[in-house]
Order: structure tokens, then C-alpha cells, then sequence
């Protein structure tokens, strides 16, 4: 095998242990996420249709699935559960879904979102000031 060989390999290494880590860092921060929002009987998936109706709303279910990045019946679901949990309520005006939450909804909105985000805030604690802004920017550059 030529030194040149050897060198892609090792690369090819490298790159696949760093996208490990990334996916394992990831799906692990979705668990620890998912028991933390269990306190307010959300799932991830919820917190975040919660979030994007919070700060965007009203936003159609078009929008909402585009936020999401999913498509607008894989949120169907989702969005008739949490209207039948009173955190949501959709209004039709013309042939477009507006949705918005409810005062309940908001009220949940005000108290999980900062709690969510220190959570997340906390999950970079074992990093130096410096290396989280280091670790932004290489993440950033990809």
C-alpha cells in the first residue's frame, strides 16, 4: 500500500470516527432532552412545533411543516394532538391553516423555553469558553 493510500485511509478514518461522534453527541442530547421535557409531557418533536408556533405564529401548516422541515402531513398528527391538549388552535381563513397558541399554550410556551434552553446550555459544560467557541466555528466552517 503507497504512503498516499495509507494517508486516505487514515482520513477515511478520521472522518467516519468525527461523524460518529457527532451522531452519537446528537442522539444522546435527544434523550437527555426528551426525559428533560417529559416534565411538561413533551416530546422533542412537540417542543419544537411548539417553539416555531410560538415564535412565528400565526403560521400556516405549510409554514409550520417547512420550519419543522418535515412535510405538512407528517405534522398532521402532531398538530390535531396538541390541539386536543388546548396548546394550540388552528383557524382556517380562505383554503390556508393558521395556528397559534392558546393561552394555555403560550403560558407552557413562556415557562419550558427558557428551561429547555439552559438545559441545552448545560449540555457544553465539560468545554472551556474557548474551546465552545472553537468548537462553533469548526462546526460553523462545515
Amino acid at each position: 500500500m503507497s504512503s498516499f493510500n495509507m494517508g486516505k485511509s487514515q482520513d477515511l478514518k478520521l472522518g467516519l470516527l468525527l461523524w460518529f461522534r457527532l451522531a452519537q453527541f446528537y442522539n444522546r442530547s435527544n434523550q437527555l432532552s426528551n426525559q428533560h421535557l417529559k416534565k411538561w409531557n413533551l416530546s422533542i418533536a412537540q417542543f419544537d412545533l411548539l417553539v416555531q408556533v410560538g415564535v412565528h405564529q400565526p403560521i400556516s401548516q405549510q409554514g409550520l411543516a417547512e420550519k419543522l422541515l418535515v412535510t405538512k402531513g407528517n405534522i398532521t398528527q402532531m398538530v390535531v394532538k396538541m390541539e386536543s391538549a388546548g396548546l394550540i388552535q388552528r383557524t382556517q381563513e380562505w383554503r390556508t391553516k393558521h395556528i397559534t397558541l392558546t393561552n394555555k399554550g403560550k403560558e407552557l410556551y413562556e415557562e419550558v423555553v427558557p428551561q429547555q434552553e439552559l438545559f441545552q446550555v448545560s449540555q457544553f459544560q465539560a468545554l472551556t469558553k474557548d474551546e465552545q467557541k472553537q468548537l462553533l466555528a469548526l462546526l460553523k466552517k462545515l
